[in-house]
């Protein structure tokens, strides 16, 4: 590979005019594209491939479309100021909504219904009928909210749009704002952290630039995509989390080589080469792991995790190829702009000075050579009291529990909650969560004496169970017949799911109807149920795929085998801690009432896998980086302890910088009000706080000592597959300043 990049070096030496045109030119192409990346996508790709739920919605849909009737309602609620006048409008602007939406109507009869009872009531609440699997009602249901203003006052009338297909649906618009507070937040933050780092306003606003040119392209790539196959939502919130962390932590591994090497009295050319040839091949090696860990989520069969899983890689190829293209020729423009100091840093760092001497602290580098010896001097002691720490921390996790329905993701006060705890007043909680049995019968059509009975049976069976409070007239339609469960619970809660569990795998079973017809339990419930069980079966492959091509691709740049599992080991253990955090907070409340957050009995479904790919793949960073300079020394003295003390001290600043960034970036997210994008922020800010402190600055040298001369063993059939490499140097060298 080093031919490869001085040839990329030189050549964006020579181009670099054409080069910042191009990327200007992209950017400004990709930019009102950027701003209409929504457009396309869905609220909804939550449907499991092969499920009960989805074989009971699409026979619902085609066969059955008033059996969906609790899908989408609309609550209306009369004000003091209400007229006659007003009421008729207000159900008539309802009719007028659905017809304009695809899959959504209202008859006349419903009309009638509604006016009734907002006259004589107050209140009324109107489903409407639907026609369509989930994801279809949900993009549906976002035209709807558009045209009915859901909590808006309109002639005296207040309406919410609710049911399952407008919980997804208000998720549209509450992410983007939570994105949009996130930016505000994290990206002033990372232009500081960047200022007091680098004490240059060319150096840390090149870096953020950099990070808005990654989520700028990446956006209008996720708009052109989703006009071709479906992509969630939330693709954008993970996305930009990510997309903003990756692409100023690469710039600042080059960038930081970059200045150490003039540092050190070497010129700018030959600074940016060597920065390029070192950092900038840990970089594209770092980039590569990172999208091994997020392909990894393509092993849930599944839209939603599917769509996270292409944004995701494209912020981070596009931020690597940012980083060993567009940022060496900044580099090239803005030369010594970029290594010199400014008056901030310099008042910031005469302060630090002082206050370090009033301390009796060491300077820095003298701290970081005193930090490795003293790890170094007792390997084992380090080893056993983080590797305990960090199992300790990660015990909980023993205890996960998935769940977090739609609801919960919203404020107590926002008007999608409002709106729903209107609707359970009016029709009962476990009205908008009913459990739908389709039963397909194997001879005659669904109104043949004996399947008629068998029907029927099982209705008395269902009605006889304690968690049932009605059950709705049976439709039938040629061979097929529809049962509608009321359960008398909220949907998607504990008892919900017992009794779903019990329809599936009991009542259904030993029942008459399981002898003459297929049967698929499906609803609200059902389908979160699937998710889980998709998710769970889902993880073992998942892990599996992380660690075997992360292992082969840290084989390739560190040609080790031992390296490689270290660090995946290491790896685990700050992501099982990560995941005992988030229990604690999200599952055991901890920390309920601090900074926001709020314990909800569970983690969010989503966030499982999320946090293990995102987490996993950006930790490799840190490892990548550090292992790849402690490489370079070992290459150049032939002395483990030697490498691993000048490899650490040279970069344990860089990889500290780059960790607090992305831990800002990340709190940023989980600062937010999505219990979804809380936990995935917060779990991968915990994992990467965790990795760049006991992990790579105490864990990782220390197991490197006691290891000695085996962390570089490598067997001889492996070895032959690669390149030779020149011989370690017997003579230590001096390292470059840090």
């Amino acid at each position: 590979m080093g031919p490869l990049i001085a040839r990329l070096d030189s050549f964006v030496a020579r181009r670099r005019a054409w080069i910042l045109i191009g990327w200007i030119v992209v950017v400004a192409a990709a930019f009102p594209f950027f701003l209409r990346q929504y457009d396309h996508l869905t609220e909804g790709g939550w449907e499991v491939s092969g499920s009960q739920s989805l074989a009971a919605q699409e026979a619902i849909s085609r066969s059955f479309p008033k059996g969906q009737g609790r899908s989408l309602m609309v609550v209306l609620r009369a004000q003091p100021d209400a007229t006659p006048a007003g009421e008729i409008v207000a159900v008539e602007r309802v009719k007028y909504a659905a017809d304009r939406s695809p899959s959504f109507s209202l008859d006349r009869a419903a009309v009638l219904k509604a006016e009734r009872e907002l006259s004589v009531d107050g209140v009324a609440v109107v489903p409407l009928t639907a026609r369509g699997i989930d994801s279809e009602l949900i993009d549906s249901a976002v035209v709807v909210r558009d045209q009915l203003g859901s909590g808006e006052v309109n002639h005296g009338i207040q309406t919410y749009v609710t049911g399952k297909a407008s919980l997804w649906a208000g998720l549209h618009d509450i992410s983007r704002e939570n994105i949009a507070e996130a930016e505000r937040i994290g990206l002033p933050l990372v232009l500081l952290i960047l200022l007091l780092v680098f004490g240059s306003l060319a150096a840390a606003s090149l870096q953020a630039a950099l990070a808005v040119v990654s989520v700028i392209i990446t956006g209008a790539g996720i708009f052109f995509i989703s006009q071709q196959i479906d992509m969630s939502v939330f693709s954008v919130s993970v996305a930009t989390l990510i997309g903003i962390g990756v692409a100023v932590d690469y710039a600042l591994f080059i960038l930081a080589r970059y200045r150490q090497e003039r540092a050190g009295g070497a010129s700018a050319d030959t600074a940016r080469q060597v920065a390029l040839a070192t950092s900038g091949k840990a970089v594209i090696f770092s980039g590569t792991t990172v999208v091994v860990s997020l392909a990894s989520l393509w092993m849930t069969d599944s839209t939603l995790f599917h769509s996270i899983a292409i944004g995701t890689i494209m912020v981070v190829a596009v931020a690597v190829l940012a980083a060993i293209v567009l940022l060496p020729a900044m580099i090239v423009l803005l030369g010594e702009r970029l290594v010199q100091e400014g008056p901030l840093r310099r008042a910031f760092a005469a302060s630090w000075s002082r206050a370090r001497r009033a301390i009796g602290m060491p300077k820095r580098s003298d701290f970081w050579s005193r930090w490795v010896a003293s790890v170094m001097r007792h390997p084992l002691a380090v080893v056993l009291v983080v590797s305990t720490v960090l199992v300790a921390m990660a015990v909980p996790a023993l205890f996960i529990k998935t769940g977090d329905p739609a609801l919960t993701q919203f404020p107590a006060d926002h008007e999608v909650s409002r709106g729903a705890e209107l609707a359970a007043q009016q029709v009962g909680a476990g009205a908008t969560g009913p459990v739908q049995l389709v039963a397909t019968f194997n001879r005659g059509l669904a109104t043949d004496p004996a399947n008629r009975a068998a029907t029927a049976r099982m209705v008395e069976e269902l009605r006889a169970d304690p968690q049932v409070r009605a059950v709705e007239r049976t439709q039938t339609s040629g061979s097929q017949a529809l049962i509608v469960a009321i359960p008398r619970d909220a949907a998607e809660g504990d008892t919900q799911l017992a009794l779903l569990d019990r329809v599936r795998s009991e009542i259904v079973p030993a029942s008459e109807l399981a002898t003459v017809a297929s049967v698929d339990a499906g609803g609200p419930t059902a389908a979160y149920a699937d998710i889980v069980e998709l998710v769970s079966s889902s993880m073992g492959r998942i892990i599996a795929f992380v660690l075997i091509f992360s292992f082969l691709t840290m084989l390739v740049l560190l040609r080790s085998i031992v390296l490689p599992l270290k660090a995946i080991v290491m790896n685990m253990l700050s992501i099982g801690a990560a995941y005992g955090v988030l229990v604690m907070v999200f599952q055991w409340g901890w920390l309920d009432g601090l900074l926001g957050l709020e314990s909800l009995g569970r983690l969010n479904v989503i966030a499982i896998p999320v946090v293990m790919a995102v987490a996993f793949g950006l930790s490799m960073d840190y490892e990548v980086f550090l292992l790849s300079r402690i490489r370079e020394r070992y290459e150049l003295t032939g002395d483990n302890r030697l490498a691993v003390a000048e490899g650490l001290s040279a970069s344990a600043r860089t990889i500290t910088s780059a960790a607090l960034i992305m831990v800002c970036v990340f709190g940023a997210f989980a600062a937010t009000s999505v219990p979804a994008i809380q936990q995935i922020g917060l779990g991968a800010a915990v994992a990467i706080a965790l990795d760049a402190t006991l992990v790579r600055l105490a864990l990782v040298p220390a197991i490197m000592e006691l290891m000695g001369r085996a962390n570089w063993w490598l067997p001889d059939a492996i070895a032959r597959l690669f390149p030779k490499r020149p011989e370690p140097k017997p003579q230590p060298q001096p390292s470059a300043r840090p």
